[in-house]
């Protein structure tokens, strides 16, 4: 990034001269390693490569003798470095940073690489403020590490609010992040994509391979696995794929209107054991406290009157509360709703009929 005033990364590499060797993939992205002693070291070492480059592990790495440092428990993750330059990495990259620079383009703020831009959380404060409209109250440059740590904490706690984050646990952290974890900011700043149905088409089906090493009884073994950083969507926007619910709103009202009395009849069949009754679909759920009642009596667990809103007073209390309604479908086995809490709360008639059938199928026949 080039013309905001930023103290340089700590994890910064200098200029390389001729003849020195450049610093490992982890040494860019480890939090974890510690330097010991040389017998230690070259100890370690051996039994590094022997796990890593042994029989069934086709490639090959090179990686110096500190970065196996591990105490005994102690885990390492970092990306494969091929893995890093497939083609769909580096376009999924590329996407990334024209999105961001065409939002705070009127900020004069650019970014060029998404690890050493992201890192402080400097970029991603005023990401968050242009995409909600909100304002922030952190500093706007920090000169210390810790400052960095603070400013990049207040910054991911709102972004997760922002994203729904209230019971399920993100794929990133101020540790992963501040690192430099290329995974985790790609985690994060996808969902910022998908959460703001940002005008952008990602590449589908992005996989990054990722090798976890960890330090067991004095011995160092290490595995691969793959980690998906998208899925499939359909268009700009990620809006869902059409479904019969579009062809009913948009082609058969007449049917629509007995699938919404049906779905009401269903709601009203279970809201009745607390006395409440629906007669709207559309406006009825959008503050979420029906859905969260709903749930509990559904399935067949009380839900803390404290973990929810009852009288919400703003949407953001309303969103809380469909965020939360959609963890506890979670928590019954219903996949993930493909509706965000806000378009519930925008009263959009299709992701609220989406939501209630997917009950409907589930629980039709629960007494």
């Amino acid at each position: 990034m080039s013309t905001l005033s930023r103290p340089k990364s700590p994890h910064t590499p200098t200029a390389i001269k001729k003849g020195e060797k450049e610093d490992s993939f982890w040494d860019k992205f480890s939090t974890l390693g510690r330097k010991r002693g040389t017998r230690e070291v070259k100890k370690i070492q051996e039994e590094g490569k022997y796990a890593i480059d042994s029989p069934g592990s086709p490639n090959q790495y090179d990686i110096p003798p500190e970065d196996y440092a591990l105490r005994e428990h102690e885990q390492r993750a970092v990306i494969d470095p091929q893995s890093i330059n497939d083609p769909e990495v580096v376009k999924l990259q590329r996407i990334l940073v024209d999105w961001i620079n065409d939002e705070l383009a009127e900020q004069r703020i650019i970014v060029q690489q998404l690890e050493e831009d992201m890192y402080d959380g400097q970029v991603l404060h005023k990401l968050w403020e242009k995409l909600t409209g909100k304002k922030l109250d952190v500093p706007e440059v920090t000169q210390s590490e810790q400052g960095q740590h603070e400013k990049l904490n207040i910054v991911l706690k709102a972004v997760n609010h922002t994203l729904g984050f209230h019971q399920k646990i993100p794929k990133w952290s101020v540790a992963s992040v501040h690192s430099k974890n290329i995974v985790a900011i790609l985690h994060l700043l996808v969902a910022l994509v998908r959460h703001f149905r940002a005008p952008v088409r990602l590449p589908e089906n992005v996989f990054v391979t990722v090798v976890i090493a960890e330090k067991n009884a004095g011995v160092l073994n290490a595995q691969k696995f793959q980690e998906q950083i998208t899925s499939e969507y359909d268009d700009l926007g990620m809006r869902c794929e059409k479904d019969a619910f579009d062809t009913l709103i948009d082609c058969a009202p007449d049917k629509l209107a007995v699938v919404k009395k049906s779905l009401i009849t269903f709601v009203n069949k279970h809201l009745a054991k607390l006395n409440f009754e629906i007669t709207d679909l559309n406006t009825d759920f959008r503050d979420g406290v029906y859905l969260c009642l709903l749930m509990g009596l559904l399935g067949g667990f009380f839900v803390p009157l404290h973990e929810f809103h009852l009288t919400p007073q703003d949407p953001d209390q309303m969103v809380n509360n469909v965020a939360f309604a959609f963890d506890l479908m979670q928590d019954v086995g219903l996949p993930k709703p493909k509706a965000r809490p806000e378009d519930i709360v925008n009263m959009d008639l299709k992701s609220t009929l989406r939501v209630l059938y997917s009950l409907f199928t589930m629980f039709r026949d629960y007494a």
